[in-house]
């Protein structure tokens, strides 16, 4: 089993906390670079929205239920400067 890394385990904290979602599940595709964000389990995304930092919005009942973050590794650092909407 590969070691975590707490220092950079807590960095995540204030983000999350920041994302206002009572649940949140991630799930990293190493092969294909994609990073899974769920914030409702299950969730049936009725529509999504590509952003134009490679994000994928998906909507259930214009609620946000989730992102797919494409190239997520290429992301480590880099601050968007698009703010994903909070509801349509």
């Amino acid at each position: 089993m590969a070691a975590v890394n707490l220092d950079r385990v807590l960095t995540f904290v204030p983000q999350a906390l920041q994302l206002n979602q009572k649940n949140i599940w991630l799930t990293y595709d190493k092969e294909a670079d994609v990073l899974y964000l769920n914030f409702k389990k299950p969730s049936h995304a009725d529509d999504s929205e590509l952003l134009d930092n490679d994000v994928i919005v998906r909507y259930e009942n214009e609620d946000i239920v989730g992102m797919t973050i494409l190239n997520a590794s290429k992301k480590v650092g880099r601050r968007s400067q698009r703010k994903a909407p909070t509801k349509r």
